[in-house]
């Protein structure tokens, strides 16, 4: 037997092993460093002497991670002292290292999804270990799900070990329950080593992170904070980042403040660099040399980076986030939670005292989230719900970790009806299937089998190896780093595509690489087709032209299929293009646009072409032009492709275009006549002061209906007709027909002098303005519908001089003073003393004879 490492899962392993031999199932809690991903498995396979004497298995490890999956083979394989594919093994995608005496192999959860796929029973394992299930990777969630039902099913001798780094371990102790008997649970101590804290926020107020951006200032202080660790702290330094792009952003600021100067080698791991870049960066530091690691989250957990004694952590993550109605699925930035923080900072405690450097203040820490959220929760689900559609369980009786929103599944199973996958009642098609099969997400799975009939086997492999990998570079242009990849010999690119390229029919087509691209990316996100908006060409226009007619504005804005905005960043060489396939974009919550991140210029026929244009009868009411535009538009989607006039639009759209015209405009629309207002005014009289029959005559009360408009709105084809309309006819649509509103609310009224006044009823009460000597005699003013007149008494010149509602109390009160005042004014018009004595008159004295 290997002399084995001083780990503390060592202690726990005897307990491990037989919970499993007793049950068949068992929970590891284990923190980072214990050595649960190496240990645990050999001995589960009966490699190592844990101790206490077990059977022989061939065990099954599933990892999250490639970078982890070849590092835990690697490792497992070393502690053995057997070359990497003898006993231990692995297999990542487009990657293996195995051989006829493989007992432990180290796999992908993606690649085990497979595998069970392609055969539940997955025969020749005896024993699966699922690794890092704390992390709820959706992949790991669902892989749960279809063991736990093989378990139960087809193969009750395979054994499930559940491994986590947390010590919440009850949720998955219920999920690997045999009836009402919960799994084993068995947990290991950590390592012991002390860790100093120190928090090192950023003296100035720094730009919170907003979607894929992260404020270059604050990595300036990461880097900053990193050379101070390396001044105060003893060993090797991890540096926690969100991404890749931060991640050279930093090495270059480390490498220009001299760090590789000082005995510093600077190392980048992640999910991109190739697999030498990877084997270095987890190597021991050369003699008299320290490391730098930057290194994104990949490294919490099943990674062992040696000598590390120092950890800096930038405190942000990268998780997962779609916007199903626009057809948006991508990554966002967000805070690391305290959980993940936690798992970061025990990385500078596995080999000896550390040094944790948090880049937020302890203030921050405590309002940070507890746990992060699941994938499930987050993700798009469209390869998920493929994966149980092919599994053959509806998703409401699968075993998971959590349950999927329902809005998240909805969207997927559309998207998987749109590319063939799944029928009408969820369940897989023979395509569907046969995309499952790809190893890609279904998308570009799909794009890959129908893009090699259009562009060739050869291209439409390298292009959905770009994409399925993420293996871009600067800028936004996919073409140029297509092209940049050829050029270098990118290993695992080139691995990828000739495994994708034994997916597919060899075919041959001669088609340019702009064309391939744009026809592989339209296929696969057909949603995110864009056309330049403001000023657009027509869609045979060249770029060039386009462009002109743009402006440097819209040049760099464009309108997807599903209706969401996108720019470009400055300079970006998509610029000039009027049409353009989207790869990537990164969509903010709270922001209207996307910003692109990788796409290609596409021509607008191929575009329509791929994604299916359509031609419909478009009727709406033109705000900029205050009428009814009718039209024939061929559109994809929310993009207007081109137009021609409509000759004979159906009527009930007319109507509708209308109606939103009444419903903008206001009843401004109609041609209001002097008689139709004074009409209305009475009619809105009579509902304030009697309610029922007299109708709602109000702005919104008109606004909201038009069948007081007929007969002429029906026949109503444009804004013109709708002048034409003889409103105040069609007020008295609304008239109800048992009571008469020249009874109820005459047009005007007769006055003691003899003449008839207009009645004005456009204010709350009736008014009506009345030369003051045309009341003479009499006591008191009228009503209508119960309600006192307000009188306007004007002088012999028309202008005003009392307004009273109560006739008599003026004739005691305030006649008089008018009365001192006009005499003199007004000598031939009469002022009696009583005006109840003297009779109403609109006439004036005669003039005295000479």
């Amino acid at each position: 037997m290997p002399q084995l490492p001083a780990l503390p899962i060592r202690a726990a392993l005897p307990e491990l092993l037989d919970a499993v031999e007793r049950t068949g199932t068992a929970v590891l809690a284990a923190p980072p460093g214990t050595g649960k991903t190496t240990l645990a498995p050999l001995a589960l396979a009966g490699l190592i002497d844990p101790g206490t004497a077990g059977p022989q298995r061939r065990v099954l490890v599933a990892e999250p991670r490639r970078l982890a999956t070849r590092a835990a083979a690697t490792r497992m394989a070393a502690i053995l002292g057997d070359k990497l594919g003898e006993r231990v093994g692995y297999q990542i995608r487009g990657e293996s290292r195995r051989s006829a005496a493989t007992r432990v192999e180290v796999v992908t959860t993606g690649v085990l999804l497979n595998r069970l796929l392609a055969d539940p029973e997955l025969p020749g394992v005896d024993l699966v270990v699922l690794d890092e299930c704390h992390e709820r990777h959706l992949e790991t969630d669902t892989a749960l799900a279809f063991l736990a039902e093989t378990r139960q099913i087809l193969r009750p001798e395979l054994a499930i070990v559940a491994a986590s780094a947390t010590a919440d371990i009850g949720l998955w102790t219920a999920l690997l329950a045999d009836g009402d008997r919960p799994a084993p649970a068995v947990t290991s101590e950590p390592m012991r080593h002390p860790v100093a804290m120190h928090w090192a926020p950023p003296r100035e107020r720094i730009t919170a992170p907003d979607g894929m951006r992260v404020d270059h200032r604050f990595l300036a202080h990461v880097a900053h904070i990193v050379d101070r660790a390396l001044d105060e702290d003893e060993g090797d330094v991890l540096v926690f980042l969100p991404g890749a792009g931060e991640i050279r952003r930093v090495a270059e600021r480390l490498a220009h403040q001299g760090a590789e100067h000082l005995g510093v080698d600077i190392y980048q791991l992640h999910g991109s660099v190739s697999s030498a870049e990877q084997d270095r960066a987890l190597a021991p530091s050369a003699p008299g040399r320290r490391r730098i690691v930057l290194s994104t989250d990949i490294a919490e957990s099943s990674l062992t980076v040696p000598g590390v004694r120092i950890v800096v952590d930038a405190g942000l993550a990268r998780r997962p986030v779609i916007d199903h109605a626009r057809g948006l699925p991508g990554l966002t930035t967000t805070l690391a939670s305290r959980a993940a923080a936690d798992q970061r900072a025990g990385r500078a405690g596995r080999e000896g005292p550390g040094a944790v450097w948090r880049c937020w203040t302890e203030a921050e820490h405590t309002r940070r989230t507890a746990q992060p959220a699941p994938d499930i929760a987050t993700s798009d689900l469209t390869a998920f719900r493929l994966q149980a559609a092919c599994w053959g369980t509806p998703v409401d009786d699968l075993v998971l970790p959590g349950r999927p929103p329902a809005g998240a599944l909805e969207a997927a199973e559309a998207t998987l009806r749109s590319l063939g996958a799944i029928d009408g009642d969820g369940a897989a098609t023979a395509r569907g299937r046969h995309l499952a099969t790809v190893g890609l997400h279904p998308r570009l799975a799909r794009a890959l089998l129908d893009g090699a009939e259009r562009v060739g086997s050869a291209k439409a492999a390298e292009v959905a190896a770009l994409l399925g990998l993420d293996k871009r570079g600067r800028g936004d242009d996919l073409l140029a780093q297509w092209r940049q990849l050829r050029q270098s010999r990118d290993r695992q690119w080139e691995n990828e595509v000739k495994r994708l390229g034994r997916s597919v029919p060899n075919r041959s087509r001669h088609v340019g690489d702009d064309e391939a691209a744009a026809t592989v990316i339209a296929l696969a996100f057909p949603e995110r087709v864009a056309r330049r908006q403001g000023g657009a060409a027509p869609v045979q226009a060249k770029a060039s032209a386009a462009n002109r007619s743009g402006g440097a504005t819209s040049a760099r804005q464009w309108l997807t299929v599903a209706g969401t905005g996108a720019v470009a960043a400055e300079g970006s060489a998509l610029s000039g293009s009027e049409w353009i396939a989207i790869a990537d974009a990164d969509r903010s919550p709270g922001r209207a646009a996307a910003v692109i991140r990788a796409a290609v210029p596409i021509d607008g026929e191929l575009a329509c072409e791929l994604v299916g244009d359509e031609w419909s009868e478009r009727v709406v009411w033109d705000a900029e032009r205050r009428d009814v535009s009718a039209r024939s538009v061929r559109s994809l989607g929310a993009i207007e492709v081109s137009s021609k006039p409509l000759g004979r639009p159906d009527p009930a759209l007319v109507a509708a275009a209308l109606a939103e015209g009444l419903r903008r405009e206001g009843l401004d629309l109609l041609t209001w006549s002097q008689e139709s207002r004074r009409l209305r005014d009475r009619m809105a009289f009579c509902h304030r002061q009697i309610g029922e029959p007299w109708a709602d005559v109000s702005d919104a009360a008109l606004a909201s209906g038009t069948d007081w408009l007929e007969p002429w709105w029906s026949r109503s084809k444009r804004r013109s007709d709708v002048e034409r309309i003889p409103v105040g006819q069609a007020l008295r649509n609304l008239l109800p027909w048992q009571a008469g509103i020249d009874e109820t609310a005459p047009e005007s009224l007769a006055v003691p002098s003899g003449r008839s006044a207009r009645v004005d009823y456009s204010g709350e009460a009736p008014v009506l303005a009345v030369k003051l000597q045309e009341m003479f005699g009499a006591d008191d003013g009228p009503r209508i519908a119960g309600v006192p007149v307000v009188l306007h008494l004007l002088s012999p010149a028309g202008r005003p001089l009392a307004v009273t509602a109560d006739l008599r109390s003026f004739w005691e009160g305030p006649y008089q003073q008018v009365r001192k005042e006009m005499r003199g004014r007004y000598p031939r018009h009469p002022w009696p003393e009583d005006p109840y004595s003297v009779a109403a008159t609109a006439r004036v004295k005669p003039r005295p004879k000479r």
